[in-house]
């Protein structure tokens, strides 16, 4: 069965809600208002990744997330951190999170593979090739599904020189990181290399470009966020039909709709 992991994001600049859940008393409402939705987790993170995002501070980062990441694991909601910072991966779990999900796979900070090493957490390994404030920069490819494969396979290997145990270890091809929407399409369409490595797959094609960019070429003008996660749950059908572990969602309500319909199509329990 396919996880649905909600997105809360604690920040005041985030491309897909714009700051909409930027206090601590609105993102703990919305994290809740997601489970009730029908979240297996929610991912909750303080620093935008949005193209030309500015870096934050790891203290402002803990400073906007701790409080929510405490209140809801001792709801006993299942809390995935998304950061990038050591610090904040520590701070976090210390605070109930079971789930570091690291958008630069590792490398934007030195210390996080020994310090995840150094806890029970799981941690998500996502294909990355630089910061926000230059996101298209390194979208050069030969075989672009080869080398996220590669590249992911990389970071797996430095996870497990660190001491991070196989079954502690999940992948993401990082739609929209270092990507073009085409080179978007082309992942998904090797989709099936990624999830025959063995991992856990995360996916997070949720409010994307590539979403409206494929709607446009098919001269299918989008109304607004309602038609991108109408979007999204398609996506999110077919990447569990490809067998990935978890989609990464904003709407998490659309996306269990769309996923309990396909268990019908398909005759699941």
């Amino acid at each position: 069965m396919t996880l649905v992991m909600g997105v809360v994001n604690v920040t005041p600049d985030s491309f897909s809600d714009g700051g909409r859940y930027a206090s601590r008393e609105s993102a703990i409402a919305h994290g809740r208002t997601l489970r009730r939705d029908g979240a297996d987790l929610l991912d909750i993170g303080g620093e935008s990744t949005r193209p030309g995002a500015e870096r934050v501070a790891p203290e402002e980062e803990q400073s906007r997330i701790l409080p929510v990441v405490e209140t809801l694991a001792a709801d006993g909601a299942t809390i995935s951190v998304d950061t990038m910072n050591a610090s904040t991966a520590a701070a976090a779990v210390a605070a109930g999170a079971r789930v570091v999900n690291d958008v630069s796979g590792g490398l934007a900070d030195p210390d996080m593979l020994a310090t995840v090493a150094g806890t029970d957490a799981d941690l998500v390994l996502q294909h990355w090739r630089g910061h926000s404030a230059d996101m298209y920069g390194t979208a050069v490819y030969d075989d672009i599904v080869g080398e996220v494969v590669g590249e992911l396979g990389e970071r797996v290997a430095a996870a497990r020189a660190a001491g991070i145990p196989d079954h502690r270890i999940v992948i993401d091809p990082g739609f929209g990181f270092g990507k073009t929407p085409e080179q978007n399409w082309q992942v998904v369409r090797g989709l099936d290399r990624l999830v025959a490595d063995g991992h856990r797959v995360l996916v997070g094609t949720s409010r994307k470009r590539m979403l409206a960019v494929a709607a446009a070429g098919a001269g299918v003008e989008l109304a607004g966020q309602d038609d991108l996660d109408l979007a999204t749950a398609v996506t999110s059908v077919l990447a569990a039909q490809a067998g990935v572990w978890a989609v990464r969602v904003h709407d998490v309500a659309a996306t269990r709709l769309a996923l309990a319909v396909r268990a019908a199509w398909e005759g699941e329990r």
